[in-house]
């Protein structure tokens, strides 16, 4: 399926690139300049989202922001890289004393409530743009899988918040039919999730700034593509570029490959061409934002994990095998965050 992308979205969107190169002489550095700040900025609020969700006893945000960035540049090589890059994630935070299950809540909220805020700014932006734009097929059909997904996550919310009870004896009664899972440690679990989302809940100003950075993430990355679209001399509508670029992260979420590649690139570019963005600075645009969005996370990510790994001072061999070993850490960290978590459980 991989090839079966990079052959018939990947390579015809370069391809048609490659005929509009001589639009880069006109190219404005400044606006490209912004962009890459924009997106520096996009990533470093996605680690205060962690920080936020996180106990006071966390590490320091400088140590949260080179995790943040292993983990992406994981999630961006791997296919489906979600699970590798958490169980990465989580391997790292708790080795730096954060305990199992406050990093394994951090995490799971972090993922949802962000999928959260984009569905909501998803909508807010299709409303507007649907009577400049019109309403196209696929902007329908992600709205009606977004309103499914927040249907979903509100009854899991609702389930481990209010009605604790019935939630923790419906997971103990799973974890009693299912091989090698305990149906006390995974009750306990559920249970101490409901506590941490009651106390989020309660603590007003928690919740509003954890709302906040995950919004000024996407907004911040959304405007990134914005200004690579400036750069090439086009001014798009805010509200429409927006749609565009929700509905291709929110079709990333399939993992077909990783980060979406291939995926968001075909998505945006088309649906910035119905918007009325012509195909060429459109093409140019999206592969210019994917470029810091999507690659240039991958050896600033590498870098970080070497030194979260290394000690100051290691030599190059060292440094290549962290490197070398940083995906296969990944894939082995996933499992081993579920046992450590039933045993701190225990």
């Amino acid at each position: 399926m991989l090839l079966l992308v990079i052959e018939y979205l990947v390579i015809p969107k370069f391809a048609i690139a490659s005929r509009n190169l001589h639009q880069l002489r006109h190219l404005n550095t400044i606006w490209l300049a912004v962009a890459i700040m924009l997106e520096g900025l996009a990533l470093f609020t996605y680690a205060l989202l962690t920080r936020r969700l996180l106990p006071d006893t966390a590490p320091p945000i400088g140590v949260l922001f080179r995790i943040d960035l292993a983990t992406t540049a994981v999630s961006h090589v791997i296919p489906g890289g979600t699970a590798g890059s958490a169980g990465l994630g989580y391997r790292l935070l708790t080795e730096r004393g954060v305990l199992g299950r406050d990093t394994a809540f951090a995490m799971a909220t972090q993922g949802l409530g962000s999928a959260v805020v984009l569905n909501l700014l998803l909508w807010i932006s299709l409303v507007i743009s649907i009577p400049l734009a019109g309403a196209h097929g696929v902007y329908l059909l992600v709205a009606l899988i977004g309103m499914l997904a927040m249907l979903a996550i509100s009854a899991l919310v609702y389930g481990l918040t209010r009605g604790e009870e019935s939630a923790a004896r419906f997971v103990r009664w799973i974890g009693g039919r299912l091989p090698r899972i305990n149906a006390d440690q995974l009750e306990a679990s559920v249970r101490h999730i409901g506590d941490r989302l009651r106390d989020l809940w309660r603590n007003g100003d928690a919740l509003r700034e954890a709302i906040g950075w995950a919004t000024a993430n996407w907004l911040l990355d959304a405007a990134c593509l914005w200004c690579f679209l400036a750069a090439l001399g086009r001014l798009v509508d805010p509200v429409l570029l927006f749609a565009a670029y929700g509905v291709a992260n929110v079709v990333a979420v399939i993992p077909v490959t990783p980060g979406g590649l291939g995926v968001v690139e075909t998505t945006a570019i088309l649906l910035l061409g119905a918007s009325g963005v012509p195909p060429s600075i459109a093409t140019l645009g999206v592969i210019g934002w994917r470029l810091v969005n999507f690659w240039l996370p991958i050896p600033i990510g590498a870098a970080c994990y070497i030194s979260l790994r290394s000690s100051r001072g290691t030599g190059i061999v060292q440094r290549s095998l962290a490197v070398r070993n940083m995906t296969l850490e990944a894939r082995e960290a996933a499992p081993e965050a579920k046992s450590a978590d039933e045993q701190e459980g225990a």
